[in-house]
């Protein structure tokens, strides 16, 4: 479970996702996912998935490791699913006591499930397809703009991207204490799902003692570097917008027309 968690890492690969300037795929994320919370209908969510699965085709990232991903949401999807199905009024479908399943609760249900799924799959594939040092230019790029009202763009994006690429680093640091608590006899994997929950609370002690050990390395190899924020800063590779970078803000463009249209007309 904890190895099929694929958000905040990186697949390697040099297709023509992977090459788009990473602010063009951040501002893509972001609005993919404002559609995503705009469209309330099945034909809206079928053409943001035929875009995706689209987006996802031509990166090269295997279709199965993306999918992957999605099993450690199992639970949150099942859980959104029930409370969404249960707890809407409307036309009753079924009733036994105080439970009943609504037309309105159902197509909600289903609604959200399929929101949630394309969100974290939309998401993933900003992460899988971008270096974490890409990622910080392109935040930092973005923000910079608001630097005239005191926004520290640059430690913001330092901050989002270390909080990203600690995301593998901590599954990695869990897996081998889990691994080394099983070689010592602990069961994560029998008995009801409050027992296993409570074998997991001895994890939580040595994976933070590591996290603050990881943040110390990290810190005092960035002083030892003599890192000193944004101010003044020179990059090796300067972001420049190329021409597949404005086809990609055209069939951006072209997208939320559709979606736009979609909403409007259904």
């Amino acid at each position: 479970m904890i190895r099929d968690i694929t958000i905040g890492q990186y697949f390697p690969g040099n297709s023509v996702i992977h090459r788009l300037d990473p602010r063009v795929k951040i501002i893509a994320t972001l609005l993919f996912i404002i559609e995503l919370f705009i469209v309330d209908n099945f034909l809206g969510f079928a053409v943001a998935g035929v875009c995706l699965g689209i987006v996802i085709a031509v990166s090269g990232v295997p279709l199965g490791y993306i999918v992957r991903g999605l099993k450690p949401i199992i639970i949150i999807l099942l859980f959104t699913f029930t409370l969404n199905m249960f707890m809407i009024d409307g036309h009753i479908l079924w009733q036994w006591g105080f439970l009943k399943i609504t037309t309105e609760g159902l197509r909600t249900a289903v609604f959200m499930a399929i929101r949630l799924i394309l969100l974290i799959i939309g998401s993933s594939m900003l992460t899988l397809c971008t270096r974490p040092l890409s990622l910080t230019d392109g935040i930092e790029r973005l923000l910079s703009p608001f630097k005239i009202i005191g926004v520290p763009a640059h430690e913001i994006a330092m901050m989002m991207t270390i909080a990203l690429r600690f995301i593998p680093t901590l599954l990695e640091e869990t897996d081998k204490i889990m691994k080394a608590q099983q070689a010592r006899g602990a069961d994560f994997e029998t008995g009801s799902l409050i027992h296993r929950a409570k074998s997991l609370i001895p994890i939580l002690v040595p994976l933070f003692v590591s996290a603050f050990r990881i943040a110390q390395d990290l810190a005092m190899a960035m002083e030892a570097r003599c890192y000193r924020g944004g101010e003044q800063r020179t990059r090796m590779h300067e972001m420049k917008l190329k021409g597949r970078d404005y086809v990609a803000f055209l069939l951006l463009a072209l997208f939320l027309a559709v979606i736009i249209i979609e909403s409007i007309l259904f």
